[in-house]
């Protein structure tokens, strides 16, 4: 089963090391070796969800967190699903998505986006099945990743 919640305080360390080894299983061969290695040190995901806070969830499967997902900017776009590789294709990103959309819904969106890096098929592919439609495809510097990447900006009509 799982169970999708706010993240607690004295789980961060716990969640950033999830983002992080999701990230480094999906991303990581997409960007520049010292830009790896810089992300492998610092870790941006710490700083990310104590500053977000409770506005991260988390999905639990058998009472522990196995992903995290998150609006950044408590918009109408999802910033962020991260799932440990040790408990993919169990239904946590989708859980995160759809409670995600919920919470877009309830801030007056009619539709939610993501975006996702090209070279991240089976992320590209879960978000199709999901409902979600190309908006957009492109090639741009991403100034975290110091690099450019194809991304796929998405979209998907939310039920009011």
């Amino acid at each position: 089963m799982i169970l999708v919640r706010s993240a607690l305080p004295d789980e961060a360390d716990a969640l950033a090391q999830i983002g992080l080894a999701a990230w480094r299983k999906g991303i990581k061969p997409l960007v520049p070796v010292h830009v790896a290695v810089k992300i492998g040190q610092s870790n941006p995901f710490l700083p990310f969800v104590q500053e977000l806070s409770s506005r991260v969830l988390v999905a639990e499967i058998d009472g522990e967190p196995a992903g995290l997902g998150a609006c950044e900017h408590a918009d109408d776009t999802i910033s962020d699903v991260w799932v440990a590789p040790a408990f993919e294709g169990r239904g946590a990103a989708s859980a995160l998505i759809r409670a995600l959309e919920s919470q877009i819904a309830d801030r007056g969106y009619t539709e939610a986006r993501i975006h996702v890096a090209a070279a991240n098929e089976r992320a590209l592919r879960l978000y199709q099945h999901l409902g979600y439609r190309m908006l957009w495809r492109k090639v741009a510097f991403d100034p975290i990743l110091e690099t450019d990447l194809e991304k796929i900006g998405l979209s998907k009509a939310l039920l009011a």
